[in-house]
């Protein structure tokens, strides 16, 4: 249990990491949180500060994903601990103690913890979520598409219950952190890349 613990909390901490705000003083000197959407995830560093600040938010999100799992599996070392590891790395990421409890959606760090359990899937989610961003313009549009395949692909591919659980809890957590972006889809405001 005390193992558990451990994982949970050193994953959520990980997680909690405001990477894009941290790049984004020290590189660029941008504090993101007072410009475009405010938010400090990849899709506002690119909005904000271009191509290249977003694809290195982008990955340091997703790297604090992958964190989590080996977390969980180098603490515990069982799928349920991976996932668990995964799910607070995003928690984290969405919810930071370093924010007060404010943060990104979550899009990146979800890939990431996918491309660990899951890389068959991941790749198939990353290509869909891709070619609708490309398509449309709407990277919002193409993240939400992604988060309801994601939990399909896991059943389609036969991956353990745990492992489809977490894609249908992140996949909640993914759309929860949209519904504005949802919204403003709907009524035809949302911002395009």
């Amino acid at each position: 249990m005390l193992e558990y613990i451990l994982a949970i909390i050193s994953a959520y901490l990980i997680g909690s990491i405001p990477s894009g705000l941290i790049l984004g003083k020290v590189f660029w000197h941008t504090d993101l949180r007072k410009y475009g959407s405010r938010n400090i995830g990849a899709t506002n560093a690119w909005r904000t500060l271009g191509k290249v600040p977003g694809i290195l938010v982008f990955i340091a999100d997703s790297l604090k994903g992958q964190a989590g799992v080996m977390l969980g599996l180098f603490f515990v070392g069982t799928p349920l601990a991976a996932v668990m590891g995964g799910l607070f790395a995003i928690i984290g990421h969405s919810f930071s103690i370093f924010l007060r409890f404010h943060g990104g959606k979550g899009v990146a760090t979800s890939l990431g913890v996918l491309a660990v359990l899951m890389g068959d899937v991941t790749a198939i989610v990353f290509l869909t979520w891709l070619a609708i961003v490309c398509v449309t313009r709407y990277v919002s549009l193409g993240s939400v598409v992604a988060g309801f395949l994601t939990p399909i692909l896991a059943v389609l591919f036969s991956y353990p219950m745990e492992y489809i659980i977490f894609t249908m809890i992140a996949t909640v957590l993914v759309i929860v952190r949209h519904r504005e972006n949802i919204k403003r889809l709907m009524n035809g405001t949302e911002n395009k890349i």
